[in-house]
């Protein structure tokens, strides 16, 4: 853990810093706990445990971060966090804060200002505060004048309603969205083949919602753009964050999302029990950081509290390491 990536747990705005001409905040949803062993997969736990201490329930503590990118004409925000719609043994268990509006404010984000929401994927610790219950129990898009943006195939996938996986995608956190008409489905370069009406995308139990917009480019605005990063899901979205520098040169940054959650899970086998392709993610992770490590990409984890993000370098034994900024 390197100070100049560290914030104390109570501080609602976890880093902030210039990107060339952008403005990067990292706001925070509040910490949440999630089972140690199912973090790491198939690691063990003398050695994970090494890296995060469990508690007495084998749980570790994480983060909630959304980045703020402000470019000048936008105010685009990655990630949402578990937002205030979780149920009462569902609070319970994850100890989750509910933060994000407090964090925002602190930054001086105001929520009428958002411009573009970007969701990478549609598990519940990523897309909650897209939509707020009110004291009413209705429930309603948080960023008012914002665009979302979400991958069509996580929500044909979200759909489906697998066993497997049904408890991570809960409707209230999109179907608002979908019905005010601020979602975009992101199906990069048309792969997915969706259409605005596509049966894969419609709720399983007959509730009507109007067309959704399907969008077959990358680029969100100017210097945020996305890219498909499976293995956690198979639509996952990485978000790419691009400047010029004040001398001319480029300055990037990559919200890797649930590839690589956090500072502890670096090595490119450390993937979690909660991947559904760990085989993906793990070549994924090694194309990822034979990009990111010499081209300089400052990374943004999803999921770390303490460090949020980090340049990476390769060590004497050629393991990924977070490093201080010069």
């Amino acid at each position: 853990m390197h100070p100049a990536y560290t914030s104390k747990d109570d501080e609602l705005v976890r880093a902030r810093r210039a990107l060339g001409d952008l403005e990067l905040t990292i706001c925070s949803d509040g910490t949440y706990l999630l089972d140690g062993g199912a973090m790491f997969g198939v690691v063990p736990k003398p050695l994970w445990q090494k890296r995060a201490l469990p508690d007495e329930d084998n749980r570790i503590l994480l983060g909630l971060n959304t980045v703020v990118v402000r470019t000048g004409s936008a105010v685009v925000l990655i990630e949402t966090g578990i937002g205030n719609k979780q149920p009462a043994k569902m609070r319970d268990f994850h100890q989750n804060q509910e933060r994000l509006p407090a964090s925002l404010a602190a930054a001086g984000v105001r929520v009428e200002e958002v411009t573009h929401v970007v969701n990478t994927h549609l598990h519940f610790d990523h897309c909650g505060w897209n939509t707020t219950l009110d004291a009413d129990g209705t429930v309603r898009p948080t960023f008012p004048n914002a665009r979302y943006f979400a991958p069509a195939g996580e929500l044909a996938h979200g759909r489906l309603q697998l066993e497997r996986d049904r408890v991570s995608y809960l409707w209230p956190n999109y179907d608002p969205v979908i019905e005010s008409g601020q979602l975009t489905l992101i199906d990069p370069f048309g792969v997915g083949g969706f259409t605005a009406e596509d049966e894969r995308l419609r709720p399983a139990d007959g509730k009507v919602l109007p067309p959704v917009r399907i969008q077959t480019s990358v680029a969100i605005v100017p210097g945020v753009s996305v890219e498909v990063l499976p293995g956690h899901t198979a639509s996952m979205l990485g978000v790419h964050i691009e400047a010029r520098s004040h001398g001319g040169a480029t300055e990037r940054a990559c919200y890797v999302s649930d590839l690589v959650p956090t500072h502890n899970h670096l090595d490119s086998t450390w993937v979690m029990g909660y991947d559904l392709y760990p085989l993906t993610c793990i070549e994924q992770r090694k194309q990822f950081w034979a990009r990111a490590i010499p081209e300089r990409w400052l990374v943004l984890f999803t999921h770390d509290h303490q460090v949020p993000a980090a340049y990476v370098e390769w060590n004497e034994k050629g393991k990924p390491v977070a490093v201080p900024e010069d």
